[in-house]
C-alpha cells in the first residue's frame, strides 16, 4: 500500500500567502474608498454653495420687488401738479383775479370817454357799468373754462398713451375732481353774469313831464 505524504507549509509560505491576499483586498476596496471619499468631499460644498446661490437670488429678487423711493416720489408729479392748477383756475374764476378787475376798469374808462360828450342815461349806464360788469365776467369765465380743462386732462390721461405701472394717485383724481367741478360752477356763474341771468343792468326812469 502506498501512501503519498501530504505536503506541508511552512510559516514562511504563510505569511507569504496571508499578505498577497491583504494587498489584493486592498487594491479591490481603492476605487470605492477614493470615489466615496470623493462624493463625500463634494458634497458639502454643495450642499454650501446652495443655499449661497439661493440667497444671492433671494437678494435680487427682493431689490426688484422693492420700489424705488426716488421713482415713488416722481410717480404721479405732473399729474399732481396739473391737478393743482386746476383748482387754483377754478378758485380765481369764482373769486376773480387782478386781470378781470384791470380789464373792467378799462371798460369803464372807454365808456366814461365815449358819454364825456354827451348821451343818454341807458348810453351811460350801458357803456361804463354794463361792459365793465361783462367784462368782468367774460374774464372769470376764461378762467374757469381752463381749469375745467386742465382738470378734464388729468382725469382721462392715464386712458391714453403707454400704460403706467401703478395707478393713478387718489388725491390727484380728488383735486383733478375738485377742478373741474369748480370749473363747471364758474363757468355756469360766469354765463348768467355775461347774460345778465342773475341781475339785470340798471335802467333809467323816465323824467317827470316827459
Amino acid at each position: 500500500m502506498n501512501t503519498t505524504p501530504a505536503k506541508t507549509t511552512t510559516p514562511d509560505e504563510t505569511a507569504a500567502a496571508q499578505d498577497a491576499a491583504a494587498k489584493d483586498t486592498e487594491t479591490k476596496d481603492a476605487p470605492g474608498t477614493s470615489s466615496g471619499a470623493g462624493d463625500s468631499a463634494t458634497a458639502p460644498d454643495d450642499l454650501s454653495a446652495q443655499p449661497e446661490g439661493d440667497a444671492a437670488d433671494d437678494g435680487i429678487a427682493d431689490e426688484d420687488l422693492e420700489p424705488d423711493p426716488l421713482e415713488t416720489a416722481r410717480h404721479g408729479v405732473g399729474a399732481g401738479a396739473a391737478a393743482v392748477v386746476s383748482a387754483a383756475l377754478g378758485v380765481v374764476a369764482l373769486t376773480g383775479a387782478w386781470s378781470g378787475r384791470v380789464a373792467a376798469e378799462r371798460e369803464t374808462l372807454i365808456g366814461q370817454i365815449k358819454t364825456s360828450g354827451g348821451g343818454s342815461a341807458a348810453q351811460q349806464i350801458s357803456e361804463i357799468y354794463g361792459d365793465a360788469w361783462h367784462t368782468t365776467a367774460l374774464v372769470n369765465g376764461v378762467f374757469a373754462v381752463l381749469a375745467l380743462l386742465v382738470g378734464v386732462v388729468v382725469l382721462v390721461r392715464p386712458a391714453f398713451g403707454a400704460p403706467a405701472d401703478r395707478p393713478q394717485p387718489a388725491w390727484v383724481r380728488a383735486v383733478a375732481l375738485a377742478g373741474v367741478a369748480l370749473g363747471v360752477l364758474g363757468v355756469l356763474i360766469s354765463a348768467g353774469m355775461y347774460f345778465d341771468l342773475f341781475a339785470s343792468l340798471p335802467s333809467a326812469g323816465t323824467p317827470a313831464g316827459g
